[in-house]
């Protein structure tokens, strides 16, 4: 069956280059800038090997800064006209979570500007209320609903549906990089980092992050995870789980771990892309899935 429409992201999905070429999206990448001793210098979140995330995150640890900024009105011009170069009428574009940055504004406005010059093409774009690989399940999803032969306008409904059951927990290793975003305050970040206070991080129903809960050290944490995803109402299958991390491999696994001695499965295990990452900071893990249940924090 031939696809009514085509699918187009941001690279905060963190889909890997070759889901993206056998999904067949297109993606947009963003940018960010890494920065020491006055010197700055700009990449695109377009990462082939795992090497790069390495890098990227020991980058940090060495001290440099990586500062993000929204993806600009150009780069979805540019992304729009690619599209309708190519011959695609209709598509859905699915932003990162307005709650984080307001890219769908940009996104909108663009798809307008394309008009002028496509006056046919159909392109909808939409916020996910999410990031990472919870955008990356939307983008799935929408996939699939695109391969049953459903139309941008009914997967855009969908998404919407959906979104808001998409669970995050997320657990920092340093509070510092969520200071620096405006997170969490100066002192608290001090204070929290010294007494080794783990916040587990929510995304609300808006799109943004907030901390649900606080615990000491990372043991307790991971179990506060496993735990807190019990209370929740949810999908099969099982590979809607998923572990993602900032480089802490060994957390991410004993996570696994637990989920597997707990539920029976092991969640697959990703990386974070830097966009979002540089956020986090190194060490981070969190898991994701989708629920019946909303989000608990609105």
């Amino acid at each position: 069956m031939e696809a009514k429409f085509v699918i187009s992201t941001d690279s905060t999905c963190d889909l890997y280059a070759d889901e993206i070429k056998e999904l067949g999206v297109w993606v947009v990448p963003m940018t960010f800038t890494l920065e020491k001793d006055d010197v700055i210098t700009e990449h695109l979140d377009n990462f082939k090997t795992e090497q790069e995330y390495i890098d990227f995150y020991n980058k940090l640890r060495e001290g440099y800064v990586a500062k993000t900024s929204i993806l600009g009105l150009q780069a979805h011009i540019d992304l729009f006209t690619a599209m309708a170069k190519a011959g695609v009428k209709h598509a859905l574009h699915i932003c990162l979570s307005y709650g984080l940055s307001h890219i769908l504004d940009n996104a909108n406005k663009a798809i307008e500007i394309v008009k002028e010059s496509y006056p046919t093409i159909d392109y909808l774009a939409l916020e996910c209320a999410t990031a990472t690989v919870g955008e990356g399940a939307c983008v799935r999803y929408a996939c699939k609903l695109r391969d049953e032969g459903k139309t941008n306008v009914e997967v855009y409904d969908a998404i919407n549906a959906m979104k808001h059951k998409i669970q995050h927990f997320i657990v920092v290793d340093n509070l510092m990089y969520l200071k620096r975003g405006g997170r969490i305050s100066a002192a608290s970040a001090t204070v929290g980092t010294l007494l080794q206070i783990k916040p587990i991080i929510q995304f609300t129903r808006k799109g943004s992050l907030e901390t649900a809960h606080k615990v000491f050290g990372v043991k307790k944490a991971l179990k506060d995870i496993v735990e807190r995803y019990g209370t929740f109402h949810r999908f099969e299958p099982y590979d809607k789980c998923v572990i993602v991390h900032t480089d802490n491999l060994p957390a991410a696994t004993e996570l696994q771990k637990m989920m597997n001695a707990e539920y029976g499965f092991e969640p697959p295990i990703r990386w974070v892309g830097p966009v979002i990452g540089a956020h986090l900071g190194p060490g981070a893990v969190a898991m994701e899935f989708t629920s019946r249940d909303s989000r608990p924090i609105v």
